[in-house]
């Protein structure tokens, strides 16, 4: 089944009542597996704009495939603010299933969503359906529900070679074609680069040489130079919200991880590389994120950074190219240097 969305990037939608919604909903508040959560009510009759077509997700806790999500959307600047789920500080993109959105320039007696026959939803049961069964806010060490601890049952399978995938994120708007013809550029080298033929090295040469005459990103898929199960290094900035940092270079970086890529448990990940050198805003101190795998609030040991308008675009994830759920990366502080500045993205 390919049920894509009927929205498209840069559309303006109406968010339904929240009414239509509940009627949408069965007796957990999910539609299709997919909860509706606490925190989305606040949009309930705005309209806003689409920001990418959600077909398919990166579901982290189950493996590096993609997964195929059906008839939903993301919302421009619409994330979870934790408030219902432990003040969990991740701020996740919401997924909306279309049935609770509407065309915002359609009239007054627009088809109402489909109901879903056996519902019983009510906010109370919305609000309950934050909590795994036996759960509630009253627990020690609560059970979690919320989208992103659903994406398994919500989506199904999606293989990195269904060349539809890739033409929804061009005839969406998701993605421009010269974003595609660039992926395709890195799958070839990174191929050529790991096929065991003794040019491995040149093909990386080669790659950096055309990204640096264009102003591209150099090949991403380097390793740290420490080795493996040796300690890795800190440091601690205290950078706050508003204050400017700078992504440290890509072969400052490369020191402070180790071979699998790891500092002190947190992975370096190849979409952080296009950011190095570059300045930007600290958006947020982390501290406390709901584990997508258990549905436990994990409380970092060392706080993390969210940075101001980097997230993740998949541009280098073989297994999940282009996923449009636009996570933030957390960033170690030992990757940034305070800056004085009053330009993002510099």
């Amino acid at each position: 089944m390919w049920k894509s969305s009927e929205f498209s990037a840069g559309e303006w939608v109406q968010v339904r009542s929240k009414e239509e919604i509940l009627a949408t909903l069965d007796r957990e508040g999910k539609l299709d597996g997919l909860s509706f959560m606490p925190e989305m009510f606040e949009q309930c009759g705005k309209r806003l704009r689409v920001f990418r077509r959600a077909h398919k997700t990166c579901d982290p806790p189950n493996g590096l495939a993609a997964r195929r999500m059906f008839a939903a959307v993301h919302l421009e600047d619409v994330r979870c603010d934790g408030a219902a789920h432990g003040g969990c500080q991740a701020a996740c993109l919401v997924f909306w299933k279309d049935a609770w959105l509407t065309r915002a320039d359609q009239s007054a007696g627009s088809p109402a969503a489909v109901v879903n026959r056996t519902a019983v939803a009510s906010e109370q049961s919305v609000r309950a359906g934050c909590y795994a069964a036996g759960a509630s806010a009253d627990s020690d060490d609560p059970v979690y529900v919320c989208q992103s601890t659903q994406l398994h049952e919500a989506t199904a399978p999606l293989r990195w070679w269904d060349v539809r995938q890739y033409v929804e994120d061009w005839t969406s708007g998701n993605v421009a074609l010269v974003s595609i013809a660039a992926a395709l550029l890195h799958t070839a080298v990174d191929w050529i680069a790991n096929a065991g033929l003794g040019v491995g090295a040149a093909a990386r040469l080669a790659y950096d040489l055309v990204q640096r005459l264009r102003g591209g990103t150099p090949y991403p898929a380097r390793n740290g130079t420490i080795p493996a199960g040796q300690k890795t290094p800190s440091v601690r900035l205290d950078a706050q919200p508003g204050e400017f940092v700078r992504v440290r270079r890509y072969d400052e970086i490369l020191a402070t991880i180790d071979t699998n890529n790891h500092n002190r448990g947190m992975v370096w990940d190849a979409e952080m590389v296009p950011h190095c050198g570059r300045t930007y805003p600290v958006l947020r101190r982390v501290g406390r994120i709901i584990d997508e795998k258990t549905g436990r609030m994990m409380k970092l040991k060392n706080e993390c950074i969210q940075l101001e308008g980097v997230e993740c675009r998949a541009c280098y994830a073989k297994y999940r190219r282009f996923c449009p759920r636009s996570i933030f990366p957390y960033w170690r502080e030992i990757w940034l240097e305070r800056v004085s500045g009053n330009a993002a993205g510099r």
